[in-house]
């Protein structure tokens, strides 16, 4: 694989031009490592509980931290073409830090690689530096003086492909490769659009609210990062079109990773006509990639941690549990507020230290949104979550909240410990899409309709979204995340000591 990197760096000048002179900036950032090496697949990950159990696997603070080296990102102009994240990417396996990925990864990463030098080579007509002088370019008068779109010389990316096939991180070791003074922004999408809502609710009365929330979003950021690009709402369909449509005309760069192609977006959604332009335009605008890998790196972890039980009647165990992680005696549990948006709150049965306690039909039976679980896991890095059911039509709601709940969950970072009735495979067992339901076994004068499971739930997207969530779930509970949370908080521990000290 190191061969292909290297013959890969070696072909890349070729296809650039002859003029082209990259210069890079020192990186401040450095991004999160999200798979770590392993060398066991696991089949399961997941621990079963039986009753009379009572010692508890405490892993919580046993930490064998990788801290990635900044040595790529200290680059003088001389070694400007070494930089990127397809040589980042090799280091990162050469010292173990990432396991080796595939031909499709590659093939990926050469795709990235072009479109950072193409961001380099026109960072100036891009107007990408964040401390170069700009022209005003949003706004009512702006728009009308401006005769013909501001489109960027430089075209987005968009990544595409299954579960667990590195996309964000990908994304993430392109992202962290730029300089830290550009105009760039990296959001999980369900946070972009909450803020998009929540700022054309500001602009609210004006002729073209979504053209001053465009002008405020590119003056910010002109290269767009949404990791987890998915519309599933009709609200948030019927805004993109016009948002990007003004984004794209003030010379927004989008990269976006998606498990969906481009055409299937918001498939079946309501009013989908109206939502077709946007593909157009990002089809126009963005490079289509898929990342064709049928590996689930999310799975190559080794081995199970015990936060994740399988088993009834485990509501006294899993609270002693939460006790213990929150600290016997340092802190009592208590019922809490948490402010989410627009003024609105989010009641929290019982949280102390960072930990919060919830009943799964409190947190996943009741109107709750993208919204609310944003703002529980801006407070609280650990969920502890009480009696996951098996999912199917009839509490089909639920499960669409709670691959919700688990997207933020994993965006965040935070860590889960909870009570299930089966494995995350179980949980979905009964959610298909329409043609995994037409490939269920037909009826036959012995297989009548009676017979069918009257819990089935046909969902395209709910189906569609389900293999995410598995992968997710799994990789929430391996030693590698765990170890990297437990890192996070002594990292954060430290801060605070060390401010407490020099106050």
């Amino acid at each position: 694989m190191r061969n292909v990197l290297r013959s890969l760096r070696q072909l890349r000048p070729a296809f650039q031009r002859q003029d082209c002179v990259l210069i890079i900036v020192n990186v401040a950032e450095e991004p999160p490592c999200h798979i770590g090496k392993s060398c066991h697949i696991h089949s399961s990950a997941f621990r079963f509980v039986d009753h009379a159990e009572t010692n508890f696997k405490n892993h919580l603070f046993t930490t064998t931290t990788r801290p990635l080296s900044t040595d790529a990102a200290k680059l003088t102009n001389r070694e400007t073409s070494k930089a990127g994240p397809l040589v980042e990417y090799e280091r990162r396996i050469t010292n173990g830090e990432l396991v080796e990925g595939d031909a499709c990864q590659v093939d990926t990463l050469t795709e990235l690689q072009r479109l950072y030098d193409e961001l380099v080579e026109s960072a100036d007509i891009c107007q990408l530096d964040r401390n170069s002088e700009k022209p005003v370019r949003s706004g009512w008068l702006w728009s009308r003086l401006l005769s013909h779109p501001s489109y960027s010389p430089v075209k987005g990316l968009y990544l595409y492909g299954g579960v667990g096939t590195g996309k964000t991180m990908l994304m993430d070791l392109f992202f962290y490769q730029l300089p830290s003074n550009w105009r760039k922004k990296r959001i999980h999408f369900h946070d972009f659009m909450l803020n998009v809502h929540s700022m054309l609710q500001k602009h609210k009365g004006l002729s073209d609210p979504l053209d001053v929330v465009a002008g405020e979003i590119s003056d910010d950021a002109i290269l767009l990062c949404l990791d987890e690009f998915m519309v599933t709402d009709v609200a948030d369909a019927l805004v993109l079109n016009r948002l990007f449509r003004h984004l794209f005309n003030k010379g927004i760069i989008l990269v976006a990773t998606s498990n969906r192609a481009p055409d299937n977006l918001y498939e079946g959604g309501l009013q989908r006509d109206l939502f077709l332009p946007f593909i157009a335009a990002l089809k126009e605008r963005c490079v289509v990639h898929e990342i064709g890998s049928s590996i689930d790196y999310r799975k190559m972890t080794s081995g199970e941690q015990g936060f994740y039980l399988v088993g009834t009647d485990l509501s006294g165990f899993l609270k002693e549990k939460f006790q213990q992680l929150i600290g016997e005696g340092t802190a009592t549990p208590t019922p809490q507020e948490v402010e989410v948006v627009m003024g609105r709150t989010l009641h929290v049965p019982l949280g102390a230290n960072g930990c919060a306690y919830f009943p799964f039909e409190e947190i996943c039976d009741r109107p709750l949104g993208a919204a609310d679980y944003f703002g529980l896991f801006k407070k609280f890095h650990t969920l502890v979550l009480d009696g996951i059911p098996i999912f199917g039509l009839h509490n089909k709601s639920a499960a669409h909240r709670f691959v919700t709940l688990v997207d933020v969950m994993y965006e965040n970072k935070a860590r889960l410990l909870c009570t299930a009735e089966g494995s995350p495979k179980d949980l979905f067992e009964k959610i298909v899409t329409v043609s995994e339901a037409k490939n269920l076994a037909p009826r036959t004068s012995s297989r009548s309709r009676k017979n069918d499971d009257s819990n089935l739930c046909v969902d395209n997207e709910l189906g569609f979204a389900k293999d995410r969530t598995i992968s997710r779930l799994t990789e929430i509970n391996s030693k590698e995340y765990l170890e990297h949370h437990a890192a996070m908080l002594a990292e954060k521990k430290e801060r605070v000591d060390q401010n407490a000290v020099e106050a």
